[in-house]
């Protein structure tokens, strides 16, 4: 596996040399910090763990300040452990957009928009009791039938209904990489991503 930590942008097109338009999202992808190196000797386990994004010093522990001093870099805001990283880096160094290439597929993991108390049809995309007739006019976004009546007695687990929605993490699977710009950071993938511009995110293979 290989993964970099990264900020969505917004989104964009992108036009082939046919005239093609291909939807993009553009996420600034590091550069991340590598700030541990795990190995099955000392940890039981080989993992990359990768840091991005600075921190105030005001707002860092002690021990955060040891623990980055080690990997010879300021405090960070995020960081993230990838395991069995497929490429070889040391403690300290870089990780730039240039570990991926044009055209290659990943995986892009973010958390979804909070959308808050939502209905079942904006929930659950129930499409109500159909067309008003006589005694059913406010009955168009309501769920309909809970379940069984004196037999059971309750609601069953697992019943689809109104409540909170959104704010969950989400993978999107297969994401193609359109552009890579390295002297601005940039990766260029198609479709959208989930979060709002300015979230975090996670790019890996």
């Amino acid at each position: 596996m290989k993964g970099i930590i990264g900020k969505k942008i917004g989104m964009t097109s992108v036009f082939s040399s046919d005239g093609k338009q291909t939807a993009c999202t553009i996420i600034e992808a590091g550069p991340c910090v590598v700030t541990q190196v795990k190995t099955v000797e000392s940890d039981g386990y080989n993992a990359l763990q990768i840091a991005y994004g600075d921190k105030k010093e005001k707002h860092t522990l002690q021990a955060e300040k040891n623990h980055y001093a080690k990997a010879n870099t300021s405090a960070k805001k995020f960081v993230k452990e990838f395991r069995d990283y497929s490429i070889a880096k040391a403690l300290g160094e870089a990780i730039t957009v240039e570990i991926f290439s044009e055209g290659e597929k990943v995986d892009v993991v973010g958390t979804s928009k909070g959308k808050g108390f939502q209905g079942v049809v904006k929930r659950h995309g129930f499409s109500g009791v159909g067309s008003q007739s006589h005694g059913q006019h406010d009955r168009q976004r309501a769920p309909g039938s809970l379940g069984n009546s004196s037999d059971a007695s309750r609601v069953m687990k697992g019943m689809r209904m109104a409540g909170r929605m959104g704010g969950d993490r989400v993978k999107v699977k297969g994401l193609k990489v359109v552009k890579i710009f390295p002297e601005k950071n940039y990766i260029l993938v198609t479709g959208n991503v989930p979060g709002h511009n300015g979230s975090i995110v996670y790019i890996q293979k």
